[in-house]
């Protein structure tokens, strides 16, 4: 497909939990076909962007704005560490949820719906685990599965929590390649990663967050010294 031209626009936004914000004051955009890693140190806020922008949590303050389709145009691959494995599924029905908006909850699953399914899993190369359970899988066969769901969502816009954590390098480095030809295909790609030498790699843009923004822009500029220096004495104080 040919992504939509989607941006997602934040103001003086604030997220968190039971009145304490976690993240604070983040104003700017992710444009429209762009490609921003999302940085910064454990507790520093990623997480709680990426939900923010979801909807999963509401602003505490400011706003978020997508635009377009609004949310049916975002796709969200979570951390697998957030997911129950112990519910009893299998690989093919994990996928299948991935096609909710265009099937609902009563309508038949046509068999259009199953192929695109089927074609997912070979992308991610677990077509042979379809019938599987979820609860069988290593870690780097989960976050292909999350992969295959998320291309059957078919959405413009990507957003994917830590998508290489816990898989071994080939598993990373063949992901990573799919991740790239989705943008390739017009697609906005918003990823929160750990890897700083994947995300100089990969991605042209990146924001650095430390309980609030400490940069955002083209990503050598974001990853400077300077501001790598200011992040972790963030942590370093709220750990303190």
């Amino acid at each position: 497909m040919t992504a939509a031209p989607v941006c997602v626009e934040l103001a003086d936004a604030s997220f968190g939990w039971r009145g304490r914000a976690a993240l604070r004051s983040v104003s700017g955009s992710f444009a429209a076909g762009g490609m921003t890693a999302v940085v910064g140190p454990n507790g520093a806020g990623k997480s709680t962007l990426i939900k923010g922008i979801m909807g999963v949590l509401r602003p505490m303050t400011g706003s978020v704005r997508i635009g377009g389709a609004g949310r049916s145009a975002l796709a969200w691959l979570p951390q697998a560490a957030e997911l129950d494995r112990s519910f009893p599924t299998t690989v093919l029905d994990l996928v299948a949820m991935g096609a909710w908006r265009r099937v609902g909850g009563w309508r038949g699953f046509r068999s259009d719906e199953l192929d695109r399914c089927m074609d997912a899993l070979d992308t991610v190369g677990m077509a042979a685990a379809a019938d599987r359970g979820v609860d069988t899988l290593s870690g780097g066969q989960m976050q292909r599965a999350l992969f295959a769901r998320m291309l059957v969502q078919d959405a413009p816009v990507l957003l994917l929590d830590e998508p290489f954590a816990a898989v071994d390098s080939h598993t990373a480095d063949e992901l990573m390649a799919l991740l790239c030809g989705l943008h390739g295909q017009g697609r906005t790609v918003i990823a929160v990663l750990h890897d700083l030498d994947l995300v100089r790699d990969h991605f042209p843009e990146c924001l650095l967050l430390s309980g609030s923004v400490v940069a955002w822009g083209d990503t050598a500029t974001t990853l400077s010294d300077t501001h790598l220096k200011a992040a972790r004495q963030w942590h370093a104080r709220s750990w303190a």
